[in-house]
């Protein structure tokens, strides 16, 4: 198992989030104790995130001290001696609360946390949903560059095929061109050997809606279906194997292509 891959694919981040499922998170767990990178990885990410938890806090402000004391006093529910400074040359004192109103102190002093609590808990949470966001919107980009790379990947290596068939001397090559234009629309490579086909696109318009491009061999003046072109294939697509033609040419079909071409929906044509 590539463990490194494993790393980077998200599942660490959406484990240490509680994002997992009950099966990836039962996943992690097995491989954390398995893999010394993977638990690395996990108390990596949970320092990072409270880093950020840290930076993010918000200080009560001097006042709020004051203010719940205040309120108290207000209420009742502590004596004015208490919020009394002593002087310095006096002996401070403690003032204990009185039977009577300990309950309701301590009551107040409890509801008091609990909405102090309440609004921290909230602040967290909001502060939670928005990096939970930046990290989903990270991730859905970070899968997005991963699948162009596929694609580009896929496209380097159709070209690197086209550059070895063309450099390679039992190929014969034919240039499909319009008659409107002197431009190669696509390029035919045909294996004299094992007379495999292959067509590469060039210049072909994007076909219209529920149509499609279909690759004809003429055999003796009669066309000879050579396969219908891929609408994923971008660069070198494989058709049919054709033994023997005089030339080729490419129609714009309906989709799923024709028992036999409609010459005025013909693109492109060349002898061999």
């Amino acid at each position: 198992m590539d463990i490194q891959a494993y790393i980077q694919s998200g599942i660490i981040e959406s484990y240490v989030l509680g994002m997992t499922s009950t099966e990836e998170a039962a996943e992690v767990e097995v491989f954390r104790t398995q893999y010394k990178a993977v638990e690395n990885a996990i108390h990596e990410f949970s320092l990072i995130i409270e880093a950020g938890a840290f930076e993010t806090a918000i200080k009560p402000p001097p006042s709020l001290k004051q203010s719940i004391l205040a309120t108290l006093k207000k209420e009742g529910l502590i004596r004015e001696d208490i919020l009394t400074v002593p002087a310095p040359q006096e002996e401070a004192r403690v003032y204990p609360l009185t039977r009577g109103n300990s309950w309701r102190t301590i009551a107040a002093a409890a509801v008091i946390l609990l909405i102090v609590s309440a609004g921290v808990n909230y602040y967290l949470f909001r502060e939670y949903n928005n990096k939970k966001q930046e990290y989903q919107a990270l991730l859905a980009e970070r899968q997005t560059l991963l699948a162009n790379s596929e694609i580009y990947q896929t496209q380097l290596k159709e070209w690197q095929t086209a550059a070895k068939m063309m450099a390679d001397t039992g190929m014969s090559m034919v240039k499909l061109r319009s008659n409107k234009g002197k431009d190669d629309a696509a390029t035919i490579f045909w294996n004299t050997k094992n007379r495999d086909v292959y067509l590469m696109v060039n210049k072909l318009p994007e076909p219209t809606t529920g149509k499609q491009y279909q690759l004809w061999a003429m055999v003796d003046g009669q066309p000879v279906n050579a396969g219908l072109l891929d609408p994923q294939c971008t660069s070198v697509c494989k058709m049919k194997n054709i033994p023997r033609a005089d030339a080729f040419a490419i129609t714009l079909e309906k989709e799923g292509g024709s028992a036999m071409p409609n010459l005025r929906s013909l693109f492109v044509i060349g002898s061999v």
